[in-house]
């Protein structure tokens, strides 16, 4: 029998703040992690590094070595290093991906897990409702009669009004149309404290008691019912694991930018995760989604501080998920990376633009990881690791516009200034300022060797993988990996634009906010496009002139670069089309195996949206007047507002002014903001309370004084009573 309640019996868990200061906990158990891989990992790098640093040194030293050459030379290191390392973790990636085709997938686990609780967390925060949903009930169908006890819970942080009420009529049609007998629920938010990490911190601390573990799904992610299956037998093989993370694969995709995402995905993905869960083992990351967790670990070890201080670099930390897998792994737990386990899938970015948004939000988070580290004590060196490479990845692109622009002064030294060909001592011949063009051409051959190496691999790994070989065949994969390969370049000085524009906005004190993900696929206008890309195509203006300036063959050598900043209007606005992601479909480019074999979690998320796409909206107004449509609603609204005694919450409390003031419901409605609107659609007192003042029975007995009277009767409800036991509060 399914239960139908909204929000089950209360079963908390204590999750405490977590110090920064706190030391190293003990190993759960002693598990194989080998130190020699790092350690390979490490110094193949550093060999790496090293030979292009002295080619490098030996290209700028063929004369006197001056300050701006060593300068150039020093931000050359730290790129160089970066490209380095993912060079050689393609390489190990690379062999695994070929050893797990010729070997063949793990088997999953033979572990009974009937009586196994866990729950699959939809965080959502103003997202679509009829695709939400609609994977949620597709999930929720999909587990049916599976082993093991499974529940969906819906998180909404939502603070659209609009939304919130569509959520509670989505809500109401899937229980309504259930045909499963796994419970779904549903919970919003009143006070959006900590965003994500807040709102899952909230189900734990409610309801964390009553499940062994958690599958957090992000609101465009999909999962198949025998990966789900066989990540809860994995966490019950090994007890001291409190986190495996998948690698998701993307999906849904139309427009060329998302088909083209989806395809490298696909076929890198495998590649690069395999390498990263080589040799970080044990001590593996976590991405926010597509992962199982043990729900008393994350409790236990995993509560995160503020940071102190102002935002950007303060306050609530955006990229929780990194820091979690630290703190999971500081207490003793191990945190794991699974390439070998499919199944798991998500949408991403339609367009450029919605991905720079993104990213604007993501640079924020990865530069509050400075501070993380500078404060945390107790972190393994291969966790703090991890946040480094968080970190460079956003700072690499203004390093790299560091590089180009210090080597364009260096020509333009050469070209304008006049050189000192006699030194201050006696010399029979001059000095010559002179480069070593022919180990310079070698050293530029090989970075380029090393950049598009992951590349290759992939296309050697889909010639060879019997998977990429039914499906997709050899000639759609090669035209493919050549599509992806020549978009990307053009994408990749765009997106180094922007992301140097979002670091220096982060270093300016700029807070980037939390805004939701666009993820429909409808592109933008092209003046829109055009403003959006203003920067970078400027950047780029800048950039071409100056080489041209220096030399027409030093611009040649540039126009990689340049190029894609130039375009980066049409590019943005030519990928945003679905048109253009058709017909690249249509000529067999960008294919990838789960478009032509498409998931079956999926397929049911697609075949469900049209039930919720096409459910009427809930007029706040006559929501208001009606209170029989109030009655019907209540039990979908959280009684609880985390409000400290005597603590006001402030739109609550202005809303509740206001009704006081107005004479008639379409004043109120003009007189409020979303943000008051949306505390009295999440207090059914106050709503109540609001419905009487504008009756035509409130206006009877006298306005404000009545409705003042009234609403003394009524106070927000602080936390209800929680329950206690053992075990009981499961059922």
């Amino acid at each position: 029998m399914t239960d139908l309640r909204p929000r089950p019996t209360e079963f908390p868990l204590t999750m405490p703040n977590q110090a920064f200061k706190a030391q190293e906990g003990r190993r759960k158990a002693e598990t194989p992690s080998y130190r020699w891989r790092k350690l390979f990992v490490f110094f193949s790098s550093m060999l790496l590094t090293l030979w292009a640093t002295r080619e490098m040194y030996e290209v700028l030293a063929a004369s006197e070595m001056t300050l701006l050459e060593w300068v150039l030379l020093v931000v050359f290191v730290i790129n160089i290093s970066w490209i380095c390392f993912a060079f050689i973790n393609a390489t190990i990636g690379f062999v695994g991906a070929l050893s797990s085709e010729f070997r063949g997938g793990g088997e999953e686990p033979d572990i009974c897990i009937h009586n196994v609780r866990t729950v699959i967390a939809f965080p959502i925060y103003n997202e679509s409702v009829e695709h939400v949903f609609a994977t949620v009930s597709a999930t929720a169908r999909m587990l049916k009669e599976s082993p093991g006890i499974y529940e969906c819970f819906i998180l909404s942080d939502t603070t659209d009004p609009e939304i919130a009420l569509a959520e509670e009529a989505a809500y109401t049609e899937l229980l309504r149309t259930a045909g499963h007998e796994v419970a779904v629920r549903y919970r919003r938010r009143t006070i959006n404290h900590h965003r994500k990490s807040g709102n899952v911190r909230d189900f734990v601390m409610r309801w964390g008691g009553r499940y062994d573990y958690m599958i957090v799904f992000d609101a465009d992610s999909y999962m198949e019912r025998d990966t789900i299956v066989r990540l809860v037998k994995e966490m019950e093989r090994a007890p001291h694991t409190a986190l495996i993370q998948t690698i998701p694969q993307l999906v849904g995709g139309t427009t060329l930018f998302a088909r083209c995402q989806q395809f490298a995905s696909a076929l890198y993905g495998p590649i690069l995760g395999g390498g990263m869960a080589w040799w970080a083992q044990n001590e593996g990351n976590f991405w926010g989604h597509n992962a199982i967790i043990r729900v008393s670990a994350l409790a236990e070890a995993a509560g995160l501080p503020d940071i102190p201080g102002k935002a950007p670099f303060g306050g609530t930390i955006l990229s929780h998920d990194f820091v979690e897998a630290a703190f999971l792994r500081r207490a003793g737990w191990n945190v794991e990376i699974r390439p070998e386990i499919g199944g798991s899938y998500e949408q991403g970015p339609p367009t450029i633009i919605e991905l720079v948004k993104r990213d604007r939000r993501w640079c924020q988070g990865n530069m509050q990881h400075m501070a993380v580290l500078l404060k945390t004590a107790g972190l393994s060196w291969t966790n703090r690791f991890h946040l480094i490479t968080g970190i460079f990845s956003y700072l690499a692109s203004p390093l790299w516009l560091i590089f180009i622009t210090l080597g364009m002064m260096l020509s333009l030294q050469n070209s304008f200034m006049r050189p000192n060909y006699f030194s201050d001592g006696a010399s029979l011949f001059p000095t010559w300022p002179v480069i070593d063009s022919e180990r310079a051409l070698t050293l530029f051959l090989a970075t380029m060797g090393l950049l598009f190496a992951p590349k290759i691999y992939a296309l050697i790994y889909g010639l060879v993988s019997s998977r990429w070989r039914k499906t997709v065949g050899v000639t759609r994969t090669f035209m493919g990996t050549l599509t992806e390969t020549f978009i990307s370049v053009l994408i990749a000085p765009i997106l180094m634009a922007t992301q140097t524009g979002a670091v220096i906005n982060v270093f300016r004190g700029k807070d980037t906010g939390w805004s939701p993900q666009e993820r429909s696929q409808g592109g933008y206008g092209f003046l829109t496009t055009l403003r959006h890309n203003a920067p970078a195509t400027l950047l780029g203006l800048v950039l071409t002139v100056s080489a041209i300036a220096i030399s027409p063959i030093y611009a040649a050598w540039l126009a990689p670069a340049t190029i894609g900043m130039l375009l980066s209007a049409p590019l943005s606005y030519w990928t945003a089309k679905e048109s253009v992601g058709r017909a690249a479909h249509l000529k067999g480019l960008l294919v990838t195996p789960v478009e032509i074999n498409t998931p079956e979690s999926v397929q049911l998320s697609k075949a469900e949206s049209a039930t919720f796409a096409t459910l009427p909206k809930t007029d706040t107004v006559s929501l208001l007047r009606d209170r029989r449509k109030q009655k019907k609603r209540k039990q979908l609204i959280d009684p609880y507002w985390p409000l400290q005694r005597y603590e006001v919450h402030t739109p609550l409390a202005i809303a509740r002014a206001k009704a006081a003031r107005v004479l008639s419901l379409e004043d109120y409605m003009k007189a409020i903001t979303r943000a008051e609107l949306m505390a009295v659609l999440n207090s059914s007192q106050d709503m109540e309370s609001i419905s009487f003042r504008f009756s035509v029975a409130g206006r009877v007995v006298g306005d404000s004084t009545s409705f003042e009277r009234f609403l003394a009767t009524r106070r927000t409800p602080a936390r209800p009573p929680q329950p206690s036991g053992a075990r009981r509060g499961r059922s």
